[in-house]
């Protein structure tokens, strides 16, 4: 589950690494995934089932954010190619003025309200989401005023340089909605509100939601007439729902299911998602770098890839794995590791979320392989929304989760920040380390890609070194697809899965 991390104090970079297209023309999606061009004839809806539930209320500032771009309701200014490079979406083309100001040229777009939107309104738009607390995480440690600035033009100042702001405006947490979503306070509303080819037109709970198309979307009308979301959080209800054809896609097959689908409807691809055993190192047994070591010697990633995964991933190689295609040849070895003592029957209370099938699964294993060790280990497994306040408190000694370590602002910069650092708001190994902070600080200040990737790798080792993390495996995306469905987008980043040229 993704939350809203803050970064370290210092600001963000961007590093230019693989990153995807959230979903302006079905980019990265199987055969047909091409843009609408049946005429603006109603197709089909589309039943999709996707794995987590609104948590909070369908507001763009939190974990909700991807749900939103996921299905297509929501979009930022810009978007992010292949290549990891801004692309045109609600601004047509942007130039940068001096080392602190840009400009962006808007394309004619409307709401979904049917309000023009105009620079105006998507200053307003920025301006809530700098205002907005906890801060959006591609905004956390960064603060800029955004002025209209003529018919289409708007005009963006940072605090500081920020060379790399049209990459961080394509984050699904400042995705743009019209002035209506916005009341005098809390979250704004994205219902009917939003710029994407789907508007949000019933919320039933948490339990399902209804979908109509936007047929005044800028960038064409969609081949499906709308869709049918429910929120399956059991994975085998999931893929049962596939099977008898209830369901046109679902997201996050388990994979002790996709052996029981047809071979036809698995789609998969690399994810940038690593699961991860992250060990408490503020209070608890795992306080003692030793028997930090002693864990990490005691898992066996391989075994966990082919006994849990069935091959749907690979071994931990680090923090970030094989769909950042740039990290296996910068990576550096881990430094100033401890030597392992024995556990002794230290007791640990290890814990996990059961909204992905694979964690428990994955929790047994390391319960065994620790307990082989010499450790006792007392194993908690609950729903993710019931368990995260407790693990960023260090009520475990040590923590199970996946974790897609690009999918914010697609810097990995930023997640080190968050994850591993003393300011970190995500740091569930509550790690305070002098070198880390030095070493994600370096890399939060360097420039040019080559220069950035490296900084970053450097960092990664220092985290490393420390045994606050145990990398465990680097998963796939398994979606399960309906024979009659094309265009579904694959984004290794998890940013998208319906695009405009979804359909059957």
């Amino acid at each position: 589950m993704q939350v809203r991390p803050h970064s370290i104090k210092s600001r963000p970079r961007f590093l230019a690494a693989l990153v995807l297209v959230p979903c302006l023309a079905g980019c990265f999606a199987s055969p047909g995934g091409e843009s609408s061009s049946n005429g603006g004839q109603s197709g089909s809806r589309l039943r999709v089932a996707l794995a987590f539930p609104p948590a909070e209320n369908f507001s763009p500032y939190g974990a909700d954010a991807t749900l939103l771009s996921r299905l297509g309701v929501t979009e930022g200014l810009t978007a992010l190619d292949a290549n990891g490079a801004a692309a045109p979406a609600l601004a047509e083309s942007w130039r940068r003025e001096d080392d602190r100001t840009w400009r962006f040229t808007l394309r004619e777009a409307t709401f979904q309200d049917g309000a023009d939107v105009t620079p105006s309104a998507v200053a307003a738009a920025l301006t809530r989401a700098t205002k907005a607390k906890p801060a959006p995480a591609a905004l956390a440690g960064v603060s800029f005023e955004a002025k209209a600035d003529g018919d289409r033009g708007l005009r963006i100042t940072t605090a500081a340089a920020d060379p790399v702001l049209p990459m961080r405006l394509s984050s699904p947490s400042l995705a743009i909605l019209s002035p209506k979503a916005y009341g005098e306070k809390g979250n704004p509303d994205p219902v009917g509100t939003a710029t994407g080819p789907f508007e949000i037109a019933k919320v039933n709970g948490g339990g399902s939601a209804t979908l109509d198309r936007f047929d005044d979307y800028w960038g064409g009308r969609a081949q499906a007439s709308g869709i049918d979301a429910r929120f399956i959080k059991d994975g085998t209800a999931r893929a049962n729902a596939v099977r008898t054809g209830d369901i046109d896609i679902a997201e996050a097959i388990p994979v002790a299911q996709a052996a029981t689908l047809d071979k036809a409807t698995l789609k998969e691809a690399g994810t940038a998602r690593t699961t991860s055993l992250q060990l408490n190192t503020k209070t608890g047994p795992f306080k003692d770098p030793k028997l930090r070591a002693a864990a990490r010697e005691a898992v066996n990633s391989s075994t966990i890839v082919k006994g849990v995964f069935e091959g749907y991933a690979d071994p931990g190689a680090g923090i970030f794995g094989p769909a950042v295609t740039w990290a296996e040849s910068k990576r550096v070895k881990p430094t100033g590791r401890a030597d392992a003592a024995e556990p002794d029957g230290e007791q640990i209370a290890l814990a996990t979320y059961d909204n992905r099938p694979e964690l428990p699964e994955t929790a047994q294993v390391v319960q065994q392989q620790l307990q082989k060790a010499g450790f006792k280990v007392k194993l908690e497994v609950r729903e993710y929304s019931r368990l995260e306040s407790d693990a960023l408190a260090g009520k475990f000694d040590a923590f199970i989760g996946a974790r897609n370590s690009l999918l914010d602002t697609g810097d990995p910069v930023g997640v080190l920040g968050s994850d591993y650092t003393c300011d970190g708001s995500y740091n569930l190994a509550l790690l305070c380390d002098k070198g880390v902070d030095r070493a994600v600080t370096k890399a939060d200040g360097t420039d040019g890609t080559g220069e950035r990737q490296d900084a970053a790798m450097a960092a990664e080792a220092a985290i490393l070194g420390t045994d606050a993390v145990v990398p465990l495996a680097h998963q796939q995306i398994i979606v399960g697809v309906s024979t009659k469905v094309q265009g579904v987008v694959l984004d290794p980043y998890e940013r998208t899965l319906v695009g405009i040229g979804t359909r059957r």
